[in-house]
């Protein structure tokens, strides 16, 4: 018998004017120590199918009109709530995309990886403390085992990640649901808990069914692949068969989309738009009765660097190395010692309203789209909010007009400026993300892992869509991800961080084709070997 049995399952959504059938008689199944992948773009239903397992979607305005999910024979649609109880958490756990909308704000990461030990497991002070210690060496938090009091804002986004998957795995379950289990982490960490994951499999016979738009990961890890398009599975069966040989159109199309070529060619002569001289950012910590200064992470640790206009500066490293640290000091979005020199500004010496001018030319794109949109506000309202501030004087329809051009640009219906961030998923609110910084034109944008919640197609174009920005508007990026395939083809110039320091620095060539410190080569290494199955199975 199947662990997890799912049959003609149809998911639809009560909107005003009428039914969204967001998943379409969908059938498969999980057996123990199997690990089943369902792949397709944003927006295809994966997600959905994979809430509806644990009966967290919003009912009632999710319903499902036909289909059984059945675990270990038992009826999950419908289910009371002790039922529930009983599976979710315990016997089926789940790894949700953006950590920082599911962890919750005012709680430590003690207490919301105990919560579960605490409900399931009757477990109590130390032996809490002492499971929850054990949870952070596995998935790789060993080096902030000190820092249990910390809250989910405090931690980066690999490692808010981290704790996501500490707390599925806390009561190892007979079933996991991993939702882009990896979307956050760098590729290192990723091959850890990635390794972690098969090495939980094999000992406990761990079943794992696997949300995301990563086919790398898919080829390698997968038993057997469900492929998703519009609500429907199109193509299921033996991972290895699938990318050999697939069948169908849409298949084949995932297979050959992939970020690729270079950055347009510069010749290095082009203005310094942008430059930091020694620029620090230590956050105390502190203890004790009255709060004293204990000490500091140094997250910026003294880094001078230089992004000339039309030019993409790439900073990679692994999560807490502080690479959106580094972004966010350059903006002055947080405090920071240190010069910082924007087209002739120092803005380490100007305040907050002489810096107010300058926002318009220097723009974010944040890592979490959901946590940085409104939800009380429309796309409309979040894309033209900065045409509000920066230009008053536009008139209602020349505004509209921009948000539509900004909307069409980075692939979204201009008709979807009515709707609101929760009705899209996650890629399609990276890309709203990206209309809002663009639609004011920039001159120097900080970009923040602005692909990494994007399936592959999408991050293709969205990859040609900034290369063509940048030339067309001659654009300086300041790129930061821990996807080196796509800071490949994006980067004229690469820094390397670890521990808030530059370990090393050059040409983008010079990086990826010779990297001279262990650590570049340990982080090429990681990225080479998830990144060869994939083009192997687009030259297959």
């Amino acid at each position: 018998m199947s662990l997890l049995k799912v049959e003609d399952l149809s998911v639809s959504f009560h909107v005003p004017g009428g039914d969204v059938e967001a998943v379409k008689h969908i059938s498969f199944d999980i057996n123990k120590g199997e690990t089943v992948a369902l792949v397709g773009e944003s927006g295809s239903g994966k997600s959905v199918s994979a809430l509806s397992v644990l009966q967290l979607l919003p009912y009632p305005t999710a319903s499902h009109p036909s289909g059984s999910i059945k675990f270990e024979g038992t009826e999950l649609i419908g289910a009371d709530a002790k039922t529930l109880f009983e599976v979710r958490g315990d016997r089926v756990s789940m790894i949700f995309q953006e950590p920082l909308t599911s962890l919750n704000p005012l709680h430590n990461i003690e207490r919301q990886i105990g919560e579960t030990l605490e409900l399931h497991k009757g477990l109590r002070g130390a032996a809490i403390r002492e499971r929850v210690l054990e949870l952070m060496e596995l998935v790789g938090l060993g080096d902030i085992s000190d820092r249990l009091s910390a809250y989910p804002h405090e931690l980066s986004g690999g490692q808010r990640q981290r704790v996501m998957i500490a707390m599925a795995l806390a009561n190892e379950p007979d079933l996991l649901i991993a939702d882009e289990p990896t979307t956050a982490l760098d590729v290192t960490i990723q091959a850890q808990i990635l390794e972690l994951l098969q090495d939980l499999q094999d000992k406990l016979g761990m079943a794992i069914l696997m949300i995301t738009h990563d086919l790398g990961i898919v080829e390698k890890f997968a038993h057997r692949t469900c492929v998703m398009n519009q609500g429907e599975i199109v193509e299921a069966g033996i991972t290895a068969d699938i990318f050999a040989n697939p069948q169908h159109a849409y298949t084949k199309h995932l297979l050959g989309s992939a970020p690729s070529g270079r950055a347009h060619a510069s010749d290095g002569t082009g203005p310094i738009l942008l430059s930091t001289d020694d620029l620090k950012v230590h956050f105390p910590i502190k203890g004790g009765f009255f709060g004293r200064t204990l000490g500091h992470v140094k997250a910026v640790d003294g880094i001078t660097l230089t992004v000339r206009e039309g030019e993409t500066l790439g900073i990679v490293g692994e999560s807490g190395s502080g690479k959106s640290t580094l972004g966010m000091a350059i903006l002055r979005l947080i405090s920071s010692q240190g010069g910082i020199n924007y087209d002739n500004h120092d803005l380490s010496a100007i305040g907050f309203k002489d810096m107010r001018p300058l926002r318009r030319e220097m723009q974010i794109v944040f890592q979490d789209p959901f946590g940085s949109l409104s939800p009380r506000l429309s796309v409309g309202q979040i894309v033209g909010e900065g045409l509000l501030i920066h230009e008053p004087d536009l008139s209602a329809d020349a505004r509209d007009t921009r948000i539509c051009d900004a909307l069409t640009e980075v692939g979204l219906d201009p008709l979807s400026r009515h709707r609101y961030p929760h009705e899209f998923s996650g890629g399609q609110r990276q890309r709203i993300s990206i209309a809002r910084a663009m639609v004011l034109k920039p001159r120097f944008v900080v970009l923040d892992e602005p692909t990494s919640a994007l399936d592959v197609s999408v991050q293709a174009q969205i990859v040609d869509l900034l290369r063509d920005l940048q030339a067309k508007h001659k654009l300086a990026y300041l790129f930061i991800s821990h996807d080196l395939r796509v800071v490949r083809a994006l980067s004229h110039h690469v820094a390397v961080m670890k521990d808030g320091k530059v370990v090393e620095f050059g040409s983008a060539q010079q990086i990826f084709d010779a990297p001279k410190t262990d650590y570049t080569k340990a982080l090429m290494a990681a990225a080479f070997n998830l990144e060869v199955v994939h083009e192997e199975a687009v030259q297959s």
